[in-house]
């Protein structure tokens, strides 16, 4: 891509345009915040590092929304993080609104670019942001379910102490205490999980995935994780600028997978140059079913309350 813009210069902006700059995927990469200073400043020492890491891409950061022109893929860490003892919908009223202004912003800006939704809860701001984009569902999606699949793989290897690099899971769902780790679709290095963990220790692994997030945020205190969302954003833009067809879990528009309609949620699709490409409906067993109905319902609540 010629050019990616990152929306929010927090941590997670940061982070990400860090981990953008140094892999130099594109040419040009925005930093965009309403605190001018934090976004200029936040990519002036991402850009003084270049020398250190032998990258190109050249960094600018800013407060003016006219900075987005000509992007092709705009990506949305702006919003409120939560709290210790928030969940991710308790921030949706007021990131919400954050979103709305974005999406205006780019719409005026950036027309024709892709939108990736990372901003909480992401499931229900990734359905709002289609609808007032009017796009088609290929070209706005959200990241979670990279995320959460990473975070399953690492505890998957902490408790079998096999590398990480062999173990390939699968999360879908919501991004949130109802998400659904698939222990069934999930292997190492091929083998089905279940030949190295019983059935007890695959449970606390899934538990351990659903609070992820609110684990680190518990430790932290006055800091949500950052280090991993930057990573997985970072691994969906590579699919996206490679064009590489990789089988990722992204939050995606559905339109009768896995029998939703006009809804949002993670599934593994196929994410390629024109962002998804296709959508991969699993023959899910009644469980998996069920859990996935019961992250779906959640997700409805809270477009409700849109």
């Amino acid at each position: 891509m010629n050019k990616i813009s990152i929306v929010g210069a927090g941590r997670v902006g940061e982070s990400t345009a860090q981990i953008l700059a140094q892999r130099d995927v594109c040419h040009d990469l925005v930093l965009l915040d309403v605190r001018d200073g934090a976004a200029a400043g936040a990519a002036l020492d991402i850009r003084q590092s270049a020398a250190a890491h032998r990258f190109d891409c050249r960094l600018t950061g800013g407060a003016d929304p006219a900075l987005l022109a000509g992007s092709d893929l705009v990506i949305v860490t702006a919003g409120s993080p939560r709290k210790p003892g928030m969940s991710r919908s308790d921030v949706l009223n007021v990131n919400r609104a954050v979103i709305d202004s974005v999406v205006d912003q780019v719409l005026e800006h950036a027309p024709d670019c892709m939108l990736m939704l990372v901003t909480n809860p992401v499931d229900v701001l990734t359905w709002h942001a289609w609808k007032r984009t009017g796009w088609d569902r290929r070209r706005v999606f959200g990241q979670a379910g990279v995320l959460d699949a990473a975070r399953m793989a690492s505890f998957l290897a902490e408790e079998t102490g096999i590398s990480v690099r062999d173990v390939h899971t699968m999360v879908i769902g919501g991004h949130g205490d109802s998400m659904v780790p698939l222990t069934r679709f999930s292997t190492i290095n091929g083998l089905p999980v279940t030949t190295f963990v019983d059935e007890k220790t695959i449970e606390y692994i899934n538990e351990k995935t659903r609070h992820g997030g609110a684990e680190v945020l518990e430790m932290r205190q006055h800091s949500s994780a950052y280090n991993a969302p930057a990573a997985a954003v970072a691994t969906m833009v590579d699919a996206i600028n490679s064009n590489r067809d990789r089988l990722l879990s992204c939050v995606c528009v559905l339109d009768g997978e896995y029998g939703q309609r006009d809804i949002t949620a993670g599934v593994p699709a196929i994410l390629g140059r024109e962002g998804i490409r296709r959508i991969i409906d699993l023959p899910l067993d009644e469980t998996e079913r069920r859990g996935f109905q019961a992250s779906v319902d959640s997700i409805v609540n809270d477009i409700k309350s849109l």
